[in-house]
């Protein structure tokens, strides 16, 4: 959902990828998994989680953030398809 330059598009890597959001996380703390997180291929985390820092910062927080929001609408879709309880 993150999709940053590359991913690797493989639905086997996928994991939630939290949104740091100064107020809402701190030490031992993650920001809320829904309203806050993404799912997101295992390229695009390491480039989140800043493993990879050949993009620039602000670039790579805008696909982070967009891609909570298209988390979050797919998983609003999944719940009205009865896909999720």
């Amino acid at each position: 959902m993150i999709r940053l330059p590359g991913c690797n598009h493989n639905p086997e890597t996928t994991v939630l990828a939290h949104y740091r959001l100064s107020g809402y996380v701190g030490i031992g703390q993650k920001s809320d998994d829904f309203a806050m997180g993404s799912w997101s291929c295992s390229a695009c985390h390491l480039i989140v989680d800043g493993a990879k820092t050949e993009m620039s910062r602000d670039i790579v927080r805008l696909a982070h953030a967009e891609g909570c929001l298209r988390t979050m609408a797919e998983v609003r879709q999944m719940k009205a398809r009865g896909e999720l309880d």
